[in-house]
């Protein structure tokens, strides 16, 4: 499965966390808990350029995110594919990462590149081609 269908697009909007996986240098998978922002079909991390998962990334160019709902029977599944790290541009996508983050209803002004770049703020991009591990969507909650 690859396609972002009307019901994953849902489970993926009302839920703002997952489990992001990347390749280390040595192979071995790297997992770190993040907030994450769905823009189409790409699903859009804000990180610092010197974390490992955005080197990662730019060594491997691939990743993938497991998103787990919260309440009972857990649903879940794994979105992956064609990775990178995002410089330019990064404005927008970061706004709407941390209106994600906050919960506000409205994202905040978006900063400048010039600005995300001197906190070392980057924006991992992440092309949804695969879906798998789709557990419990539209499972009645209890």
């Amino acid at each position: 499965m690859g396609e972002l269908t009307p019901e994953l697009v849902e489970f993926l909007d009302a839920n703002r966390v997952g489990v992001l996986a990347t390749a280390a240098m040595s192979g071995r998978p790297r997992q770190s808990l993040v907030y994450f922002a769905r823009d189409d079909d790409d699903l859009l991390i804000s990180t610092l350029a010197e974390r490992a998962k955005a080197q990662d990334v730019e060594r491997s160019g691939w990743a993938s995110l497991c998103v787990m709902g919260h309440e009972p029977p857990f649903p879940s599944a794994v979105f992956s594919g064609p990775a990178q790290i995002l410089t330019r541009d990064i404005g927008p996508p970061t706004a709407a990462i941390m209106q994600r983050i906050t919960g506000a209803a409205e994202p905040p002004e978006p900063q400048t590149d010039d600005d995300l770049a001197a906190i070392g703020r980057v924006v991992m991009r992440i092309a949804v081609e695969r879906v798998s591990a789709v557990n419990y969507l539209g499972a009645p909650a209890g």
